[in-house]
């Protein structure tokens, strides 16, 4: 009986569009919002460009899109017999949003969620992505009706988790890393993202949002811990520039260098 449920709940899979192969999809997910989430899988992304890793971001956050901002595209997909061209980034990254496609950047998406599914969908079946070493898809917050669709009818190979020290975002973060267990998606890490604020004059670390919980946290659940960024003026500059691309710190790369090279799963085919 539990298996005839268990049936009744999967989802069939989208198909891809022709002229796509993507080999790798990894999803990004806080749970909460206002946690960098999406600060996060654009850094993500230029690590792996930098690494020699082909990239793609699918922005699943419909209502609160920011991915092209960051890497000032505007550039409107542009159409062909396979279907839609993602515009790229300065470094090669294509990018796929509903910020693309919508007349007036400021309009808001006062959709209901049959509707924001219906137009993920066609940003992975209607959509000529080409060759990818990997595809992240930037998650919308929370664990309802959207990001478990996305799951289900994805072919999701794993999930980052995205937290911050506060309590109430450590609560929510456990909920989406529950979620991802419960449908047998692999957690591939852990990011404590806006861990603490480094003074400019000694270096020393400031805990604003209180202390790290990201060990702690990855611990309890088994997952590894990638790692705490700092909350960065600078990253924030850039940014809101779109110059998110120029972003050049250690501490972030350290925390991506594990991802790609010891777990190795933004390459290779399945």
């Amino acid at each position: 009986m539990a298996e005839q449920n268990k049936a009744k709940l999967e989802f069939a899979k989208w198909p891809s569009p022709e002229g796509t192969k993507i080999d790798r999809v990894v999803a990004v997910m806080s749970g909460k919002g206002g946690v960098g989430k999406s600060s996060v899988i654009a850094l993500l992304a230029v690590a792996l460009v930098r690494a020699g890793v082909k990239v793609g971001i699918l922005d699943a956050d419909i209502t609160g899109p920011t991915i092209p901002q960051m890497f000032d595209v505007k550039a409107m997909p542009q159409g062909s017999e396979q279907g839609m061209i993602p515009p790229t980034s300065s470094l090669g990254i294509k990018i796929m949003s509903l910020q693309l496609v919508m007349e007036d950047e400021d309009a808001p998406a006062i959709w209901r969620a049959p509707l924001i599914t219906g137009t993920i969908k066609r940003f992975w079946t209607d959509v000529v992505w080409g060759e990818l070493d990997c595809l992240l898809v930037d998650l919308p917050p929370g664990t309802g009706d959207v990001p478990l669709t996305i799951m289900q009818s994805l072919p999701v190979d794993g999930v980052v988790m995205v937290a911050t020290p506060q309590k109430i975002a450590v609560g929510v973060v456990k909920k989406a890393i529950n979620m991802a267990q419960r449908m047998d998606i692999p957690v591939v890490g852990l990011v404590e993202n806006m861990s603490y604020v480094a003074c400019g004059e000694c270096g020393e670390k400031i805990y604003v949002f209180g202390p790290s919980a990201g060990g702690q946290l990855s611990d309890e659940y088994g997952l590894p811990f990638l790692g705490a960024v700092p909350l960065d003026p600078l990253l924030v500059e850039l940014a809101d520039s779109g110059k998110i691309e120029a972003y050049d710190h250690p501490v972030f790369a350290a925390v991506m260098e594990p991802l790609t090279e010891k777990y190795q799963v933004f390459t290779g085919a399945r």
